[in-house]
């Protein structure tokens, strides 16, 4: 996983946790998005993600 991918995950999972801090999101769609935003950090600090690899994606440039 790339170092953008990482960040944008990271930055999504954030903005998730503000809006359910505020309360703008709540009920089942907080769960839902909550249990993703966590999904998303846990993937950025592993720098893996399950989903890629049967597709064979890959974030990280090109490596020299």
């Amino acid at each position: 996983m790339g170092s953008l991918d990482r960040i944008l995950r990271i930055v999504v999972a954030a903005v998730i946790a503000v809006l359910y801090f505020m309360k703008v999101i709540d009920g089942t769609l907080a769960i839902i998005l909550m249990a993703l935003a966590g999904i998303f950090v846990l993937t950025s600090l592993i720098s893996v993600c399950p989903l890629y690899l049967p597709f064979g994606i890959s974030t990280k440039g090109k490596e020299e």
